[in-house]
């Protein structure tokens, strides 16, 4: 007796779940072959001020861990993604030939990589969270300083997280992008509220599924799908988003840093006019943490 295959129904990651678009819409994605794949949830600007909400609620906890818990966790994510290779190289090479959507797409590839690219970018991914692993606790002592006073006090400079960050991956290299971005905010204490790449939004979907069963509470990470033209407004103006990082073209760039400029935002944003090699060493960075961290200093008299 014949049967049809049970597919998957992709779902956003948002708070810890698994949600669909409070909207209910979604935009079709195609295999390699054409053929349709999946249905993407198209996420709305409600979903986005959902997922600020879910963390605004685990930050707290979130940024009281210690550095070096945080760092167990980033490089606990590391190694599902090594186990889970076969899934996300299936994700890669599926979402690679999403089609673009008419309203709102950043642009993107257009063509699936091949198996090895995919494996590439799997593997720098893998290696990036190591990295942001080892620098868990680490950067304060880099970062931070004693600073020398005349005077019969001390002077100590430290860091903190700044809060909720937005993050706005590119198409180009749709999972290490998105993990190059994600990564340092979250290492140095921040959560994250995403939008994944448009045209090749499978990939997010995966990793959040390794999210959800990965030692990082739900809400550290929240994952978006959807068009850039509806989310991008939101993410500019929303108040309780500290930051905002990514990739975005000169007509977002414009949006997303006046409306960051009326709401007192720290914008991060590369040119998606000058292409970036997220392969490369200068991907990843101290300095990429230092982009969404406060600096306090503490006056402190001798002898108190």
């Amino acid at each position: 007796m014949s049967r049809l295959p049970i597919t998957k129904t992709p779902k956003v990651y948002v708070g810890g779940a698994f949600i669909r678009s409070e909207s209910a819409r979604v935009f079709p994605l195609q295999d390699v072959a054409g053929n349709f794949f999946a249905n993407i949830p198209q996420c709305s600007r409600k979903d986005l001020r959902n997922a600020v909400e879910a963390a605004a609620k685990a930050g707290p906890g979130w940024a009281k861990r210690t550095p070096y818990n945080r760092g167990q966790i980033i490089y606990r994510l590391a190694e599902m993604l090594e186990a889970r290779k076969a899934d996300m190289l299936d994700a890669l090479l599926v979402g690679a030939a999403a089609t673009p959507p008419r309203n709102g797409s950043a642009g993107g590839r257009g063509r699936p990589p091949s198996r090895t690219a995919a494996l590439r970018e799997i593997t720098a991914t893998i290696d990036r969270l190591i990295y942001y692993a080892g620098w868990a606790d680490k950067y304060e002592q880099v970062l931070g300083s004693v600073n020398p006073v005349a005077a019969p006090y001390f002077n100590f400079t430290v860091t903190e997280p700044m809060g909720i960050v937005g993050v706005l991956a590119p198409d180009e290299a749709p999972l290490l992008a998105l993990v190059s971005l994600l990564a340092p905010v979250i290492t140095s204490g921040n959560t994250a509220v995403a939008l994944a790449s448009t045209t090749q939004p499978y990939p997010a979907i995966v990793l959040g599924e390794m999210l959800a069963t990965s030692d990082l509470p739900g809400g550290v990470v929240n994952l978006l799908t959807g068009f850039r033209k509806e989310m991008v407004p939101t993410f500019a103006t929303h108040t309780h988003l500290r930051a905002l990082v990514g990739v975005a073209n000169a007509d977002d760039r414009k949006v997303l840093k006046l409306g960051a400029a009326e709401s007192v935002k720290r914008v991060k944003l590369h040119r998606a006019e000058d292409p970036i090699d997220w392969f490369s060493d200068k991907a990843q960075s101290l300095y990429e943490l230092r982009d969404t961290l406060e600096f306090k200093t503490t006056w402190h008299p001798v002898g108190a």
